[in-house]
């Protein structure tokens, strides 16, 4: 059997909406030089993901970009909205 080893310190979990317990646990991992991004679903890990640290930025620029085109959108969707009221 493995051992056991501790949660990094650095790390966050995400609910997922749907519930069920699932979850995205995203673990820091300096020595490995590496962040793990997991999915889990009821306490058991269902698949990881490994990326390297140097490639954190270009996903951090992705989420970015969507989350500014998200509020874009909103914005824009609420000036609809607001002309169609007037």
């Amino acid at each position: 059997m493995p051992a056991v080893r501790p949660l990094p310190q650095t790390g966050s979990i995400y609910l997922d909406p749907r519930g069920g317990d699932r979850a995205l646990r995203v673990t820091w991992h300096d020595e490995a030089g590496m962040v793990v991004l997991s999915l889990w679903r009821d306490n058991v890990c269902a698949g990881s993901f490994r990326l390297a640290i140097d490639e954190v930025p270009g996903l951090i620029d992705t989420l970015r970009a969507g989350l500014v085109r998200s509020y874009e959108d909103a914005r824009d969707r609420l000036g609809v909205v607001e002309s169609e009221s007037a």
